[in-house]
């Protein structure tokens, strides 16, 4: 199965973003734009690529560990930018070492549990909004994103996603995600003080 570790944004979050991305679709732009639905929204912690099933309990395991040696913190939207002219994005303020101590945690899990982690990059935060096939233009949804910072709320859990790709062949259709694991942040302190 196809897996990635995510942070989601509480529903709260979500309303919000989804009142900014309304007005940049408001806004002219590029053709082919393809809006990324609000129930995908999520930051990639790492991603897994296909992972064989009889490896997934151990990911699990891991990935619990990984959550609770790490403890809740504040996260907001803030800002945003491109990748070329293929994805539009919103970046994070707030913790954001935090979140990177996360992304960190999470893909050590997958390797210490047998995942072949084929692609490492500098983590770079960002929740995606949008595609392209082609080169599009981002420049006005990324001014118009220059100013916005969102209500910051508490990370408190890392989730194990399950990407299922289209199968129909209905043009425009996009992955479903499916929660295959979520843990809550925090108990690392906890078991310190219990041993000690």
């Amino acid at each position: 199965m196809r897996l990635f570790a995510a942070v989601l944004p509480p529903e709260q979050v979500a309303d919000e973003l989804a009142g900014v991305v309304a007005g940049l679709r408001r806004l002219p732009g590029p053709d082919g734009v393809r809006w990324s639905s609000r129930e995908n929204w999520h930051f990639t912690l790492a991603f897994l690529a296909e992972v064989d099933d009889g490896v997934v309990p151990g990911v699990c395991g891991r990935m619990e560990r990984a959550a609770r040696r790490t403890a809740p913190f504040a996260l907001s939207l803030r800002g945003g930018g491109h990748f070329g002219g293929r994805a539009l994005w919103a970046g994070a303020g707030g913790a954001v070492a935090e979140l990177r101590i996360l992304a960190g945690r999470a893909e050590a899990a997958a390797r210490k549990a047998g995942v072949t982690m084929t692609e490492h990059r500098p983590y770079r935060p960002h929740l995606t909004l949008a595609r392209s096939r082609g080169d599009a233009d981002f420049t006005p949804y990324v001014a118009a994103l220059s100013s916005f910072t969102g209500t910051p709320w508490t990370v408190s859990e890392l989730v194990l996603v399950r990407s299922n790709l289209p199968t129909s062949g209905v043009p425009g259709e996009r992955p479903r995600y499916e929660a295959v694991g979520r843990w809550p942040l925090g108990g690392a302190a906890k078991d310190a003080d219990a041993a000690g």
